[in-house]
């Protein structure tokens, strides 16, 4: 829409709030929040710790289609961990209850790590692999594949939705025109759509990076992996739990009527999520795997959300769950940084520590 002469900005008026109130840590708001606050921070790194150099030998090995089909698939996941980053976790967290500032502050610290450290990581693997040029080509790819884009649109439209509601709650009172109910019903979906997001997208998209990780090649592309893979597993549990409390205040026919659609949205991306995955690893012959381990995911996201799982139990390929396995390793600090690592802790120093044995020192 063009702009008229004449024509000024007018700011939406700011309409005072009878209190505000700061983010009080002596106390709790839940009985688990504090919890993932503690484990969040506790796995915190950068994508800069891990020196990706001594994997340059093995991808040099391999041939264009596996190269290819590693490329896309780490491509994927950049556009999920950007718009997660970008809206999905700011979102929730903009839906929660003005006074829920620890709440906040969880979400918040997991909305950067998505885009900040995951996206970024993944740019880190792009700069080291593959060229500019390539590196341009498969965002290009991402923009242009259908499924990837249907995926988007399921996804962040969940988000679009409860971000004009937060929006028109908070700014538009006045032009709000549902219930209290509706508002719970939008939170819950996008929470859903995050879930399956986090626990079951992003595991689906680990695949080939622990493909490789479990047999011991690219290790270090592999490490990161295994981090990302820590914070993906708390992100989707914690805003699980959430989404079961809400779930939980409302009524049993409104309930009936959203698992319904749950069901479909999941019948949706997995159809997406197939034809994806045929695109990528049918040139590697890994397909009917990836198939597999798409399943395995899509019922432990459900899990998390409170549901029963959805499809019957399969045999993972051993390799990747071994690689799955995010224990502490053994390796060479000197080469990389392990999911074991820990940050140096520091003692103050006091006067005992200068008081010294003179005969021991004498001998």
């Amino acid at each position: 829409m063009s702009k008229q002469p004449g024509d000024t900005f007018k700011p939406l008026i700011f309409k005072p709030k009878e209190e505000f109130s700061g983010a009080n840590w002596n106390g709790t708001e839940d009985s688990f929040t504090q919890q993932f606050y503690e484990q969040n921070l506790s796995q915190f790194w950068r994508p800069e710790d891990v020196s990706l150099q001594s994997d340059l030998l093995t991808w040099k090995l391999l041939n264009e289609q596996v190269k290819k089909a590693y490329s896309l698939n780490l491509l994927i996941l950049t556009f999920l961990d950007t718009y997660q980053g970008d809206i999905g976790m700011p979102v929730v967290s903009r839906s929660m209850p003005d006074g829920l500032h620890q709440r906040k502050a969880v979400i918040n610290w997991m909305a950067a790590m998505e885009n900040a450290v995951h996206a970024k990581s993944y740019s880190n693997i792009f700069m080291t692999f593959l060229s500019t040029h390539e590196i341009d080509e498969l965002f290009e790819w991402g923009k242009k594949n259908k499924n990837l884009q249907a995926i988007m649109n399921l996804i962040v439209g969940q988000y679009e939705t409860l971000d004009q509601m937060n929006y028109l709650k908070k700014y538009s009172p006045e032009k709000v025109n549902f219930s209290e109910e509706e508002f719970y019903i939008a939170q819950w979906k996008a929470m859903v759509a995050s879930v399956f997001l986090e626990t079951w997208l992003f595991y689906s998209g680990f695949y080939y990076p622990l493909y490789f990780y479990g047999q011991g090649k690219l290790m270090q592309a592999g490490e990161i992996i295994n981090l990302i893979l820590r914070d993906e597993a708390i992100h989707g549990l914690y805003i699980g739990k959430i989404s079961q409390e809400i779930f939980a205040k409302l009524p049993k026919s409104k309930q009936d009527e959203l698992t319904i659609w749950m069901q479909e949205l999941l019948q949706k991306l997995y159809k997406e999520q197939e034809e994806l995955s045929e695109s990528v690893y049918d040139p590697v012959d890994l397909t009917h795997d990836v198939k597999v381990f798409v399943r395995y995911n899509c019922n432990k996201a459900l899990m998390n959300l409170g549901f029963e799982p959805q499809f019957e139990h399969e045999e993972v390929n051993p390799v990747v769950l071994n690689g799955l396995n995010t224990e502490t390793k053994t390796m060479d600090y000197f080469s990389m940084k392990g999911n074991g690592y820990q940050k140096m802790k520091s003692v103050a120093l006091d006067d005992n520590d200068f008081t010294f044995d003179k005969n021991k020192i004498n001998k």
